[in-house]
């Protein structure tokens, strides 16, 4: 590789690098595998050592590098044997209105997520719960932080996201006559709820939950409850956790 190529790779782990050049970084075996199955469009392979999965090693964009090479390209402390350049895929804003115009469609809202890790797991609960997309407020966590790619454990390849106006996504699916609903601490418990398929699904950060400018769009207001109920010692769920509830149950109570 040239010197130019490597100081172009490790660029991208910076936000405004991957934006000019419409590229981020993956790495590990399963994610570079994931990314050759994805249909993304695969900029470039690096790999070292001999014992790389052959579907690596044979990608026609597939480079063999030293391990000094590899540790100047990874954007992570601990560099894996295998990391590619990927080229981010447009994402229309008019998805956001199929999406709410689809009477099947149940997606999930971020307002203000800004912790990688938490982006990145909850992409991943999406994915194994069957939400149809994640649409996030334009001040929530970057999707190519390489924090939120590693969270994702390669959901990331499978699940779409749209940073997009969250008040006119919720006046979309309102419009269409889909729910929209959010979690407060003084909602109504979700368990006893009366669920819809074709919803859209806010969460808010943990330090401020649903922002006051989103809250009006919300038509129902749900509540995960303690256990014993009248009390816990923590104060809140982290959003992600919160997120793996509230999609279980949403998918509990379609199938019952």
């Amino acid at each position: 590789m040239t010197n130019s190529e490597i100081k172009h790779i490790s660029s991208l782990k910076d936000k405004k690098a991957r934006a000019e050049a419409g590229e981020f970084v993956v790495e590990s075996e399963k994610l570079v595998v994931e990314a050759i199955s994805s249909g993304f469009e695969v900029k470039l392979i690096c790999y070292t050592g001999d014992n790389v999965d052959r579907r690596i090693v044979s990608h026609p964009a597939a480079v063999a590098v030293d391990r000094k090479t590899m540790d100047r390209i990874s954007l992570l402390a601990s560099p894996s044997p295998a990391l590619a350049v990927i080229a981010m895929p447009a994402v229309p804003q008019s998805d956001v209105a199929a999406l709410a115009a689809d009477p099947k469609a149940l997606c999930l809202a971020l307002d203000g997520v800004r912790d990688p890790g938490n982006m990145g797991t909850i992409i991943r609960i999406a994915d194994w719960f069957g939400i149809d997309a994640v649409l996030a407020s334009k001040d929530s966590v970057e999707l190519y932080n390489p924090k939120t790619i590693q969270s994702t454990m390669g959901s990331i390849f499978r699940k779409k996201v749209i940073y997009c106006d969250l008040v006119e996504a919720a006046n979309l699916f309102a419009a269409a006559g889909a729910p929209v609903y959010g979690t407060f601490l003084d909602g109504d418990d979700i368990y006893s709820s009366k669920l819809e398929g074709h919803a859209l699904v806010i969460m808010g950060s943990e330090s401020f939950g649903i922002r006051d400018y989103l809250s009006p769009s919300v038509s129902g207001r749900l509540f995960i409850p303690p256990y014993p109920r009248g009390g816990s010692g923590c104060e809140s769920l982290n959003v992600s956790a919160a997120a793996a509830v509230v999609c279980s149950e949403f998918r509990r109570f379609l199938l019952t």
